[in-house]
């Protein structure tokens, strides 16, 4: 537990105590964030009122008397049916430096839960590249496996492929069947049409979208081409090993550039499942049988089978889920519960990083986990879309903007702007600053919103030195190292009567509380919290930084060094929770 946790249990103990002298012993005591300015913790007496039959400024002020501040406890004062508490300084900053001197970067994370947890994240179709609408997946998803492994538990990420659907296999037909002339028609054309040559990205997920263009044309003209694919589509859902291993070659030729954009956010999957494994086992099929078995269970009109889920609170049209064609051939939900049912045999902990326009899916394959006879559900996390204000990188005659996009772009950018700070650097170097600060700008921009309100990706806010930005956070980073560099050799010393100032009190605050912040952004699944934490360290350091004097600090040198040592380290893992670099100068 850290620090703060301690000084909560106690409050909550002293309080009891106190309670329990006034002969009201069965109160229970809660305490949350103060709102009072200087107060870190309070406990809220309003409650309290109806069993002790009196006003929560009278039992507040009454309970403030008879609490003695000692140990963690500093001060205490009543306010307007609040009790206020501070944590003492002292304890605090001794405890707290302590703790990350020993720790190192492992300060703030937790022993081993011995919970298994599943995050799957990304999962987009291997047809084409990463849209940025979607770009929220991939980082949500990796942060919040980052926060999670930091809680102790052991996690995987899982990335689902989609190798089944009817536009993976136009996508195969395309790659089989298109000669190289058509490709480089549908080049041209595509480039006329929107003014941008697709042959200046060599990536295979670039590359094959003008053999799906042509592979859709063609059906859309040729009734052949068109019997040709739906016959694969027959094949693949039978089970024809010679149709799954090409289209599942295909996917694998896409899903190599889709790998090459995630390693370039910094995203890396520890499992790909294919879907078609759960029609090659048989475990799709034996869904289909248990969900025919079930009293929900239903055929319509023309003979495809379906489940009633209006008695799980589903509504309207959506009530009927259904889970086999008219022919018999199974759907993506059907191998997505069966998905889901082989995830709960690996794992405790199910959590499927979704947009926004999964929810109903979503809720529907809860219900018909639900008939099936699960007793766990898997923990959907939804994020709106990112979209992108008008201009430059929003509006290419209606063309959609990939992540590829957005990653050469953030990079530029931050390329222009070092250059403009940093002439004292190769080229060489300043690229690779470049990479490092335009990557962490997208990741850090990109997390920091609820993932549940809607995200203008606005480059003035991603890169921007001086805001709530990722450039911000690694410049304090840089800065802290730098004056580390200039101090040379010292020894550490966490002698709190050393460390008074009001800046330094504040900044000590704020690194005690990283373990609370990571407990909430990985067991709570509320990653915004870490961005926002590390901006509240970055500007503690800087206020630090820039009203206390260090290097010249003769008697408390060592301890306020000290201090800067251990906030580097906490920003430090900080920006690696968060995907980021942790550059050293910029």
């Amino acid at each position: 537990m850290s620090i703060m946790d301690d000084f909560e249990k106690e409050v909550s103990a002293k309080v009891s105590e106190a309670l329990e002298r006034m002969g009201a012993a069965d109160v229970a005591v809660q305490t949350e964030e103060a709102s009072v300015g200087g107060a870190d913790v309070a406990v809220p007496c309003f409650f309290m009122a109806k069993a002790l039959r009196r006003s929560p400024k009278d039992i507040a002020e009454e309970l403030a008397s008879a609490i003695r501040p000692s140990g963690l406890i500093g001060s205490v004062a009543a306010a307007n049916g609040f009790l206020n508490f501070v944590v003492d300084p002292v304890a605090l900053t001794r405890a707290t430096l302590d703790d990350i001197c020993s720790k190192g970067s492992s300060y703030g994370h937790m022993p081993s839960s011995g919970i298994r947890v599943n995050v799957e994240h990304t999962s987009t179709n291997p047809t084409g590249p990463i849209h940025v609408g979607r770009a929220r997946n991939p980082i949500i998803g990796d942060t919040l496996a980052r926060c999670l492994k930091r809680c102790g538990h052991k996690v995987t990420t899982e990335y689902y492929v989609n190798d089944v659907g009817k536009q993976v296999v136009v996508l195969t037909w395309g790659v089989e069947n298109a000669t190289p002339e058509e490709v480089a028609a549908e080049v041209e054309e595509h480039a006329r049409t929107i003014g941008r040559n697709e042959k200046e990205r060599d990536k295979t997920d670039h590359r094959l979208v003008a053999n799906y263009r042509v592979a859709n044309k063609r059906m859309e003209a040729e009734p052949e081409v068109k019997e040709e694919i739906t016959s694969m589509l027959r094949g693949f859902e039978a089970g024809d090993r010679t149709v799954i291993d090409t289209v599942r070659h295909t996917a694998e030729i896409m899903l190599d550039g889709l790998r090459e954009t995630l390693s370039a956010i910094n995203v890396e999957l520890d499992r790909y499942t294919w879907e078609s494994g759960y029609i090659a086992d048989g475990s799709a099929r034996n869904v289909v049988e248990r969900l025919k078995a079930s009293k929900y269970a239903g055929t319509t009109d023309d003979g495809a089978c379906f489940v009633e889920l209006k008695d799980f609170g589903v509504q309207g049209k959506n009530t009927k889920f259904t889970f086999t064609r008219s022919d018999g051939t199974t759907l993506y939900t059907t191998r997505d519960l069966a998905y889901h049912l082989d995830k709960f045999t690996r794992a405790d902990r199910l959590i499927d990083v979704l947009g926004e326009d999964q929810k109903l899916g979503s809720k529907q394959l809860c219900c018909a986990l639900e008939i099936l006879g699960c007793d766990r559900m898997p923990e959907p996390l939804f994020y709106a879309f990112v979209s992108l204000p008008e201009g430059k990188m929003s509006t290419r005659k209606g063309v959609v903007v990939y992540l590829d996009d957005l990653i050469d772009e953030a990079v530029a950018r931050a390329y222009a702007e070092i250059s403009k700070r940093r002439s004292d650097i190769s080229e060489e170097r300043k690229m690779e600053i470049a990479r490092i600060i335009g990557i962490g700008a997208i990741r850090y921009n990109i997390v920091r919103v609820q993932p549940e309100k809607q995200l203008v990706f606005k480059w003035e806010d991603a890169l921007n030195f001086d805001g709530n930005s990722g450039p911000y956070l690694q410049y304090v980073h840089a800065r802290a190292c730098s004056m580390l560099r200039r101090a040379g050799d010292f020894e550490r010393d966490t002698d709190p009567s050393k460390l008074t100032g009001e800046y330094e009190i504040k900044l000590v605050k704020v690194l005690s509380r990283y373990e609370s912040v990571l407990k909430a952004a990985g067991n709570d699944k509320k990653v915004h919290l870490m961005p926002a934490y590390g901006h509240d360290l970055a500007s503690a350091f800087n206020q630090f930084y820039a009203g206390e004097s260090i290097l010249n600090a003769k008697e408390s040198r060592n301890a306020k060094l000290t201090l800067v040592e251990c906030a580097k380290t906490v920003l430090a893992d900080v920006l690696d929770c968060l995907g980021m670099g942790a550059p050293e100068e910029m």
